[in-house]
């Protein structure tokens, strides 16, 4: 089965990573800007990023077949440098245009501080003013409910926002459901040693259905599995569920949100 992988960090993977996804029927992948392992110090460390992710990485996937996709930003690990993020924020807009940018993302919270709290709401005035979709991170090591809540209330709190053109990532059993209700849609991230396995995403359609919902391997430095989709493309199967609700969650409903994107220039295969 073909299938797109929403949110997965390939510059951190090797070549073979692209080969092996190939195999696995994956067609597309959208990257979003995210934490290098480490702070960085300049906001040209930041440009050299982006031009990676525009201009270099697609190529790379291209030779096996894989549509490239990306979303920029500056990654709530690194949001308490406020100087920084601000420099980073105004530096975005260079990008915007580039083929197979989507939008903003992934913005969100870490530790659910003040300042990373500013940086999000400052994330959300450059997505508004240049009318572009939001993909947003929530909170692994501190409170991920007390984190996703006070997302939800910065989104709700501006009329502006478009909240089908954004997506919540990383929801887990005790905030899908606030994420889906709110209107947004919602991005459970499957991985090996923390967030969600593909047993748990499983059993989250099966609870909640295949609406407004996306299913990704983030794919980054650390432990994580880049083809952990089809592990749950194969744990929906074992469970007897069609085909086309499959298809559903890993090919058609990442295809309708990333089309709010005007840069979404999606060939499928022929």
């Amino acid at each position: 089965m073909d299938y797109i992988d929403p949110h997965i960090h390939m510059v951190s993977r090797v070549t073979d990573d692209y080969a092996t996804l190939a195999r696995m029927g994956c067609v597309a992948v959208s990257e979003p800007a995210f934490w290098a392992g480490f702070d960085r110090g300049s906001v040209d460390g930041f440009r050299d990023y982006f031009h990676q992710l525009t201009a270099v990485e697609g190529k790379r996937a291209a030779q096996y077949g894989i549509q490239h996709f990306t979303w920029l930003c500056i990654n709530a690990k690194e949001a308490e440098n406020v100087e920084l993020s601000r420099e980073v924020i105004a530096m975005i807009p260079e990008f915007l245009d580039a083929p197979g940018v989507l939008g903003i993302g992934e913005i969100g919270l870490n530790k659910n501080t003040r300042n990373e709290s500013i940086i999000f709401l400052e994330h959300m005035e450059l997505a508004i003013a240049h009318q572009q979709p939001i993909l947003i991170h929530t909170p692994h090591l501190e409170d991920k409910y007390k984190g996703t809540r006070m997302i939800l209330d910065m989104l709700n709190g501006d009329s502006r926002i478009d909240r089908s053109r954004v997506l919540v990532d990383h929801v887990e059993e005790h905030t899908i459901q606030a994420v889906l209700d709110d209107g947004y849609w919602a991005g459970m991230t499957l991985y090996p040693v923390s967030k969600c396995t593909p047993q748990r995403a499983a059993d989250m359609i099966e609870m909640f259905g295949p609406e407004r919902l996306l299913a990704n391997s983030a794919g980054d430095w650390g432990p994580s599995k880049p083809t952990a989709v089809p592990d749950l493309i194969f744990e929906l199967r074992q469970r007897g569920h069609s085909e086309a609700l499959i298809k559903k969650i890993v090919y058609d409903n990442p295809i309708e949100f990333f089309s709010k994107s005007k840069n979404f220039q999606f060939q499928p295969r022929s």
